[in-house]
């Protein structure tokens, strides 16, 4: 196995009641605060409110940027820039899900340079070397960016959707308390649990050899979504299902299952090209895709993988030929995603058509083959797509 380095140094506030400290915490970072979120959500449940009263009770100046679109776009991470930069903001506080963060993290480091905020992105991209402070408040289980050092978005000037990563974008602290989630759509919660279980796929589904312990801890994560997103559909003001579907959601993506790995993501990269150019919803894309990918790429060579994958996560008798296991996993993830969860499971149903595969199968492999659990160029993925209609 390959050696790692792990560093995650960001303050977690779990639970019920949290908020109290979110005065204290921002202070340390200065007084100035650039307060952003999404559409009206957080004011009809009640959140704005609280968190204008816990700043306000904290003494700080607060500047705000709302509208923040799912898929976030780079105009509105231009337009935070601007205000941090005329407002002399000290920290950015984020108030969502991944898009709101993801948007909030560009804007921090984009009041650090004099360039523009897209150029952090593509073939070329200028390094992040520093960003102003980023203080989360989670509403939506699904990205994982409230501890981590990614973040994508979207132009609609190229048809782009870009992802980054940099240590600089690591928020400080985060907020989750998974009351927060109880008004969480049973769409935006099943699309949610479609795009963690993508998360630790990507790594999982992974020939370069690690940790025992690692496998172990990836397929506990699969099996607490596979037994709570149901629950939390059902019963959205279940504290036990949304506090396992929010912390699962933090650890699928913060680095720490990724072990020594090396191989890039797969199905990310496919997906991004059909919400950068259809603008779906990112955990649908994911959802439709994987199962797809993971028959393809399905061989003699890496069949052990779906048995461990098959038997440890979905509980399939392990006394089946190694192949028929293989393809009952498969099944019993589309059956999760389409049947369980009740999503869309066909391009066609989201209106992706096929004479758009080609351009967004370049773009996907802009850079390059994408070198992950099975190498795919162009063709492979037009063939992944096509499997998807």
């Amino acid at each position: 196995m390959n050696s790692f380095i792990y560093d995650i140094p960001v303050k977690v506030y779990f639970g019920r009641d949290q908020l109290q400290h979110l005065g204290t915490e921002l202070k340390k970072f200065g007084r100035r605060v650039l307060l952003t979120y999404g559409g009206g959500s957080i004011k009809r449940s009640g959140l704005y409110d609280r968190v204008v009263e816990e700043l306000r009770g904290a003494d700080l100046e607060v500047f705000e940027l709302s509208g923040i679109e799912p898929n976030p776009r780079i105009e509105s991470v231009r337009q935070g820039v601007k205000i941090c930069k005329e407002q002399s903001i000290d920290v950015l506080l984020a108030v969502g899900g991944g898009s709101t963060i993801d948007a909030t993290k560009f804007m921090a480091a984009g009041a650090c340079v004099e360039h523009d905020a897209w150029e952090f992105f593509g073939a070329g991209a200028k390094p992040i070397e520093r960003a102003l402070p980023i203080v989360t408040i989670l509403t939506l289980s699904a990205t994982g960016s409230e501890m981590d050092t990614a973040g994508v978005i979207s132009n609609p000037e190229t048809g782009d959707k870009l992802g980054r990563l940099a240590q600089p974008l690591l928020p400080k602290v985060s907020f989750l308390d998974p009351t927060l989630t109880y008004s969480v759509s049973k769409y935006q919660t099943a699309c949610g649990a479609a795009d963690i279980m993508s998360h630790i796929m990507e790594v999982y589904f992974n020939m370069n050899k690690d940790l025992f312990m690692l496998d172990c801890f990836m397929e506990g994560m699969l099996k607490t979504v596979v037994k709570y997103a149901p629950v939390a559909i059902a019963e959205p003001d279940n504290y036990e299902a949304r506090a396992n579907l929010m912390w699962t959601s933090s650890w699928a993506i913060n680095g720490f299952i990724n072990g020594g790995k090396k191989k890039a993501w797969s199905c990310h990269p496919m997906e991004h090209e059909l919400s950068a150019l259809y603008d779906i919803t990112h955990g649908l894309g994911l959802a439709i895709l994987t199962p797809r990918w993971m028959e393809y790429c399905l061989d003699e060579s890496n069949v052990d993988r779906y048995v461990s994958f098959g038997v440890n996560v979905f509980g399939i008798d392990p006394s089946l030929e190694p192949m028929a296991i293989a393809r009952e996993s498969i099944k019993r993830l589309a059956d999760f995603f389409f049947v369980t969860l009740g999503l869309k499971s066909t391009f066609t149903e989201v209106g992706i058509k096929r004479e758009d595969f080609k351009l967004m199968a370049e773009k996907a492999c802009r850079y390059g083959d994408i070198k992950g659990f099975k190498t795919l160029a162009v063709q492979d993925v037009i063939n992944i797509f096509e499997m998807c209609l």
